[in-house]
């Protein structure tokens, strides 16, 4: 039995769940929200220090990437959230709006409306900062709900001491990235309130499931989006093994993300035609960017073992791990109240006052010497105490691409990202594990240490360069693979609409035309707020 809505949504991510809100705010509105995971009722997921816990659970998709060719060949780990809130309940919690010419160079390639200025006003909707009487308030809100924060319930004296180490060797301390400028050393910005995550399904969705205008249905997997003409008319997914179809009067938003999204395009006859005749999907509309234009962002760690015991190895003996559920649940506060990060660093990796191209991530972790510890399993890491920097590049060269592995809409689809094909990408990130060696040498930081993480002959780029072959991962930050923009192989225009196809919009971090410097999940909250803003005055 089938039904109809004003509007479809498709998948109950972080920009799904804005626009579940945003939308519905009319109880005129009747509006439909499809997740293909279940409810976020795993408390690993509210709990900010159990973030490693969440990973290959039933609440992870758990992609891999095809074997990487400039990456020893390796297959690379690409969690994403399987639940209500999707990645933004399984993420690090890290608030990151990037710089400002990330926007002004989208709005230059063609995309009037996007410019910094004409988008600061939708970061600052959604955000309630803990914070908002010491920052500027021409860039930062209380009113909004997502709540973000600095470090107040825990924090190492590592994170102060990376500072320092940063500003030692020239990268400016900053209470404010978000700020006017990004640029510096800092605590990291967090999603967090009164110790728990706070996902886009805690902010935006939780607080409106009793609005009547509303249905959300979870473990409904979308197998494709019913074209008739050049128009979406609606959706098919499957629930409880059953396949069944919704219709809408007015659009279809497909909010599945950078993996997700080009795959449901495609299944639905919507991209290159070659490549769907493969499958033997009939083309209904030829776009021949769908799935192209992947970035991602990379990182390695620098680390080193301390001499005392603060950070968060000290927390993976069952002992310590009680202790510290004890001080959460009891006394509210303790290391499971923060995330896996404490602080930041933007720069020109050049040193040269150039706009920010990299990052550092900083975590009191120690990763160890060995490489045969899994990243997303903190059960592998040592239980000796250490911390963490980890040189990240903002601005791949590399892209890859999301295509089919199959017509049936439940197989994975096929992600090439093509990490370090670009020869350049590696000469940045290996000058950015230099950067990163001389800031551990800094004595704010030299003097916690213990050992180097790192066994090789620091002076030695071959050396380095294996490094960080050995030890890459994404920062699970995917974009561009539905994006924005006049281009031939632009899928949506400024607005977000498909081209050449009425009545469905891409609203998601996939549309991003070039990817932001940091992380993604706050620029998503602000395309989902500028999106809802767009449907609703059309």
């Amino acid at each position: 039995m089938s039904k109809e809505y004003d509007y479809i949504i498709i998948g109950a991510g972080s920009a799904g769940c804005v626009l579940a809100n945003r939308l519905s705010v009319n109880p005129q509105n009747s509006v439909l929200l499809l997740e293909a995971g279940g409810p976020d009722n795993n408390m690993n997921i509210h709990i900010p220090g159990a973030y490693t816990k969440v990973h290959k659970s039933k609440e992870d998709w758990g992609f891999w990437t095809e074997e990487q060719e400039h990456v020893l060949n390796r297959k690379i780990y690409l969690p994403r959230g399987k639940t209500l809130g999707g990645s933004s309940s399984t993420n690090a919690m890290a608030y990151v709006r990037g710089n400002s010419a990330d926007y002004d160079g989208w709005a230059a390639l063609g995309n009037p409306g996007w410019s910094y200025d004409e988008v600061l006003p939708f970061f600052m909707k959604s955000e309630n900062h803990a914070q908002t009487e010491s920052l500027d308030k021409k860039y930062h809100s209380n009113q909004g709900e997502l709540h973000v924060t600095t470090s107040e319930k825990f924090k190492t004296s590592f994170v102060d001491s990376f500072v320092n180490s940063c500003a030692a060797v020239g990268i400016s301390k900053t209470k404010d990235y978000n700020g006017k400028f990004q640029e510096g050393a800092g605590l990291v910005h967090s999603t967090i309130k009164d110790g728990k995550r706070c996902s886009g399904a805690a902010a935006f969705l939780k607080p409106i499931l009793g609005r009547k205008n509303l249905t959300v249905i979870t473990k409904a997997r979308v197998s494709k989006i019913l074209i008739v003409g050049k128009e979406a008319k609606g959706v098919a997914f499957t629930k409880n093994k059953k396949l069944q179809k919704a219709f809408t009067r007015k659009e279809v938003v497909l909010s599945a993300g950078a993996f997700h999204s080009p795959q449901l395009l495609l299944l639905s006859g919507i991209g290159e035609a070659t490549e769907l005749q493969k499958h033997g999907i009939d083309c209904l509309h030829e776009l021949k960017g769908v799935g192209k234009n992947l970035k991602d962002h990379l990182f390695c760690p620098i680390s080193i073992s301390t001499n005392t015991q603060e950070g968060i190895n000290h927390y993976i003996s069952i002992l310590n791990q009680l202790k510290a559920s004890w001080n959460y649940f009891v006394c509210k506060k303790g290391f499971f109240c923060t995330g896996p990060l404490e602080g930041m660093a933007f720069l020109d990796i050049h040193q040269q006052g150039n706009p920010v191209n990299f990052q550092f991530h900083f975590t009191p972790i120690w990763m160890g010497d060995q490489y045969g510890y899994d990243a997303y399993d903190i059960n592998s890491y040592p239980k000796a105490d250490g911390l963490t920097i980890l040189p990240t590049l903002l601005h791949p060269k590399s892209s890859g691409t999301v295509s089919l592995s199959s017509s049936n809409p439940f197989d994975v689809p096929v992600i090439q990202p093509n990490f370090l094909q670009e020869k350049e990408d590696l000469l940045l990130l290996l000058k950015g594990v230099k950067l990163a060696l001389k800031v551990m040498e800094q004595a704010p930081l030299k003097k916690h240490r213990k050992a180097f993480g790192l066994k090789v002959d620091k002076k030695n780029d071959e050396e380095l360069i294996d490094h960080i072959k050995q030890t890459l991962e994404t920062v699970y930050h995917p974009v561009g693979t539905c994006k924005m923009g006049k281009d031939p192989l632009a899928v949506v225009d400024h607005e977000l609409k498909v081209h050449g196809i009425d009545g469905l919009r891409v609203v998601d971090a996939s549309i991003m035309p070039k990817i932001v410097s940091g992380n993604t999940n706050a620029p998503t909250y602000m395309i989902a707020e500028k999106a809802s803003e767009m449907i609703l005055t059309a």
